[in-house]
């Protein structure tokens, strides 16, 4: 778990470190209390701010992989994103319901039209409650890789709170197992 705002060296934002990853959200630079109530062009500065002052990697220590998550659909944030930095590739993340799999749609076709590939489609929140195989089935669709499942599951939540990965909590767990498949093949994509 991280909390806090990030410290500064040299002009730059250091990211917080957790279980051995950098981590950086808007949500740090902001008080907890506050209600983020951003239009377009202060969402996109955000971004371009962790972005470009933040140190992510040094000489003696780059950065190998920069995972950015972003809100659902296709607006300044992501367009943003596309003009400040090369992309390798996006991963889209839906629950199996149809309204989520609309958003999945139109973020893979913007990112289709400029030139980012999609390495695949997660099904979050995967099970009973929400439903099973609408992220399979869309990636079928639009002729993505499937990259697997994360299903709803009280440990993953727990774990969350606690501010530590279910996989480092719980390596045996059938959804740490799923998160290992999902990285394990986009490495792979990757080249890494």
């Amino acid at each position: 778990g991280i909390s806090g705002q990030p410290a500064y060296e040299d002009g730059a934002m250091v990211p917080h470190v957790a279980h051995g990853l950098k981590a950086m959200s808007v949500g740090l630079l902001t008080k907890a209390e506050d209600a983020m109530i951003w239009r377009g062009p202060m969402a996109s500065q955000a971004i371009n701010q962790m972005l470009t002052q933040t140190r992510w990697g040094t000489e003696e220590q780059p950065l190998d992989v920069l995972v950015i998550d972003l809100p659902p659909g296709t607006g300044d944030v992501q367009l943003t994103l596309i003009q400040k930095t090369p992309l390798d590739g996006a991963v889209i993340v839906s629950t199996p319901q149809e309204v989520a799999l609309a958003d999945a749609r139109r973020a893979h076709t913007l990112f289709d039209k400029v030139g980012v590939p999609t390495l695949g489609l997660v099904e979050n929140m995967s099970g009973e409650v929400f439903g099973t195989g609408g992220a399979e089935a869309e990636a079928a669709r639009l002729g993505a890789p499937y990259l697997g499942d994360l299903p709803l599951d009280g440990a993953l939540r727990r774990a969350g709170d606690a501010g530590r990965p279910l996989v480092a909590v719980d390596p045996q767990h059938p959804a740490s197992e799923r998160f290992r498949q999902i990285a394990a093949t986009l490495a792979a994509s990757l080249d890494l």
